[in-house]
């Protein structure tokens, strides 16, 4: 199945695109979809716990996508 990942900040940044495309078994988890843009270019610099949202809600790595699913990974903010 195919998962639209939208990319945020160094995200965004690293992986040099505002979303990719990315192939998984059928009912793959959050999880799996962290695995696999782990294997990117440079994914080793990325902040390894995003804030993750599925369809626009927030989702934690158990949640299980279904095709054509929007995937939105939000690096951690710092302010002051």
């Amino acid at each position: 199945m195919t998962i639209t990942v939208q990319l945020f900040a160094s995200y965004a940044e690293v992986l040099g695109a505002k979303s990719i495309q990315i192939e998984l078994p059928e009912s793959a988890t959050v999880k799996a979809l962290m695995a696999a843009v782990s294997k990117f270019p440079g994914a080793n610099r990325l902040p390894p716990h995003p804030l993750v949202a599925v369809n626009l809600s927030y989702a934690n790595q158990d949640v299980v996508l279904k095709a054509g699913d929007e995937v939105a990974l939000i690096p951690p903010v710092a302010g002051g």
